[in-house]
């Protein structure tokens, strides 16, 4: 084993291989199966692209406070560790990493939406300015 520090690209392998990562389309059907989508994106850029409808905004460094069940400044819809969860953030890079920390805080089906916002908005699927 070796003792020098991980790149992000290898880092990202790692994290991905723990987990399944959804499309677009499989993102929307899980969503109407009743999982959480959770956009992460910073204000900058819902302003500029919009929005998912029904997807919850919680901005990243909100996220693991708003999300953990048992935490005191949850949302109301962090009901049990038992939710699914899917990240959206822009491109689906920090979503990758997000998911991996939902992981740590026992919601072990998160997930993250390949490509982000941006392969969303590309299938064609709905938006909101």
């Amino acid at each position: 084993m070796s003792d020098e520090p991980l790149g992000i690209d290898e880092l990202l392998e790692r994290i991905r291989a723990g987990y399944e990562r959804l499309g677009p389309q499989e993102a929307r059907a899980a969503a109407a199966e009743g999982a959480l989508l959770v956009d992460i994106r910073y204000a900058e850029l819902r302003a500029r692209d919009g929005l998912i409808p029904g997807a919850l905004v919680i901005e990243r460094n909100e996220l693991e406070w708003r999300l953990d069940p048992r935490g005191s400044h949850r949302v109301p819809e962090a009901v049990d560790h038992g939710l699914r969860v899917v990240v959206i953030c822009n491109e689906g890079y920090a979503s990758s990493l997000a998911a991996e920390s939902l992981h740590r805080l026992g919601l072990h089906r998160a997930t993250d939406l390949v490509g982000g916002f941006q392969a969303w908005r590309a299938a064609g699927l709905p938006v909101e300015p």
